[in-house]
């Protein structure tokens, strides 16, 4: 049996790298960019509820309503509250690009 090595995520840096090579601009202003651009996302979710990244998907605010849970280790019934959560959709567009549906 063939083992499996597990896929390490690209680093920023890498990021960063690849980004300047594919646009000609230097790593600095690449960074720069992403900067700007997660803190829009940021801002824009909060304000708005929701910020859509064209091709890739949608960050979104949820809100949770109250529940009763379970306390794992003694079993005692607790209550959770409602609170707001952020969830990131992904987009068809990149669902399609990255695992294509087989026909």
């Amino acid at each position: 049996m063939a083992a499996i090595t597990k896929a390490t995520p690209i680093k920023k840096n890498q990021l960063l790298t690849e980004l300047s090579t594919l646009t000609n601009l230097s790593k600095k202003d690449v960074d720069a960019f992403l900067t700007s651009f997660v803190e829009l996302a940021y801002k824009e979710t909060k304000k708005n509820g929701a910020f859509i990244i064209p091709g890739l998907g949608k960050l979104v605010l949820r809100k949770t309503k109250k529940r009763k849970g379970r306390n794992p280790a003694t079993g005692a019934e607790i209550e959770i509250p409602a609170k707001t959560v952020v969830k990131f959709s992904v987009g068809k567009a990149a669902k399609e690009a990255i695992a294509p549906l087989k026909k």
